[in-house]
């Protein structure tokens, strides 16, 4: 997400310097990485597409839901990002929301019409918190923090279902197992964070590993060092961007996959559909955990399948479920993105143009 340090001062030899010598090699890997994930996008897209086109084709009956359900399940996910922006004006020590709500609803965009977009949407949220004055670098341990709760908070919930699980009868062994895969892996990720965070050995043996990999690979290339310092270095970032207002942070990532639920809960209720709440918040986690795999810009088509068939699973109809699963992602991922068009425009107009990029502060010569 981040680019190595090593780069940092690759500009300091002039523009004119860098085009004669790296643009082309860089420009060409480039232009791989984007067909690749362009690739991986399309086998992705073509796989679902079958239940891409149900979710779609039932657009024009989304005027007979409950609109007082509708507005519930919006309210609920404009809950959600307020949340997701309160984390962000924690770890980037500020008390402002303009920048960070303008910049979170950018980057947000990016993320989800790129294929592999979230290192855009990074680059981009970085780049209009610093236009802002706002020391984003400093907070980057915070940001990966708060997004490592989330995932733990995924893998979280299918523990909270599991009595329910395992003392109920008729319920679908495919859940059942989904509750037994995700209670695993929630001890294996939290084993794995305490691990981590609390000594230095295993990181910097991943560090080592990885860097020697990394060598072998690229033997034409300058070799890379002190890989293992600086994973040690973003570890103690991230326990120290959180300092004593963790207990604020963890309530607010809770809010923000709590109202996230809610979202889908009343969009159910819109269709007139009352599932049991214990197996939608199964299928939501699951949905959850399968959207995290960057196949897709969003999880588009990804998430549609998935939960849609989850939805079913967890008794409800599947017209239900298909309106349910647009619904809900009309409110959590078409509408944000529209929302952050209109969060760009607004942040240019108070702070200018974003910049990419080294500024050129000496022309070419002919």
């Amino acid at each position: 997400m981040n680019p190595g340090s090593e780069s940092a001062g690759d500009g300091s030899a002039g523009p004119a310097a860098s085009v004669r010598s790296g643009a082309p090699h860089h420009g060409a890997k480039t232009v791989i990485g984007r067909v690749v994930a362009l690739a991986v996008t399309g086998v992705a897209l073509y796989i679902v597409l079958p239940s891409l086109t149900a979710v779609f084709g039932a657009w024009p009956q989304l005027a007979k839901l409950s609109a007082v359900w509708l507005v519930a399940a919006l309210l609920m996910e404009v809950a959600s990002f307020v949340c997701n922006f309160g984390i962000q004006r924690i770890v980037l020590r500020t008390r402002g929301w303009f920048a960070v709500v303008t910049a979170g609803l950018t980057g947000n965009t990016v993320t989800n019409v790129l294929p592999g977009g979230d290192a855009a949407g990074a680059a981009v949220q970085f780049r209009m918190l610093k236009g802002a004055g706002i020391n984003a670098d400093a907070a980057v341990g915070g940001l990966t923090a708060s997004s490592l709760l989330g995932v733990g908070g995924l893998l979280m919930l299918p523990i909270l279902t599991l009595p329910a699980v395992l003392g109920g009868s008729n319920v679908n062994h495919a859940l059942v197992n989904t509750a037994l895969v995700g209670a695993a892996g929630f001890v294996v990720y939290v084993g794995l964070g305490i691990l981590l965070l609390d000594t230095d050995r295993p990181l910097r043996f991943v560090g080592n590993a990885a860097q020697w990999i990394w060598n072998k690979v690229r033997r034409h290339h300058a070799a890379l060092a002190g890989l293992d310092d600086r994973l040690l270095a973003q570890r103690d970032q991230i326990r120290g961007a959180l300092g004593r207002e963790w207990k604020q942070v963890l309530l607010l990532v809770v809010g923000r996959l709590g109202f996230d639920f809610l979202c889908l809960l009343a969009t159910l209720r819109a269709t007139g559909s009352e599932p049991r709440t214990w197996l939608v918040l199964l299928a939501y986690s699951a949905s959850g955990v399968i959207a995290l795999i960057p196949a897709t810009p969003g999880g588009l088509g990804i998430v549609e399948a998935s939960l849609s068939g989850l939805l079913v699973l967890a008794g409800v109809n599947g017209r239900a479920a298909v309106l349910a699963t647009l619904a809900y992602r009309l409110a959590e991922y078409w509408l944000p993105m529209v929302a952050g068009l209109v969060a760009y425009w607004l942040y240019r107009r108070r702070y200018g143009s974003v910049q990419f990029g080294e500024r050129q502060t000496a022309q070419t010569p002919p």
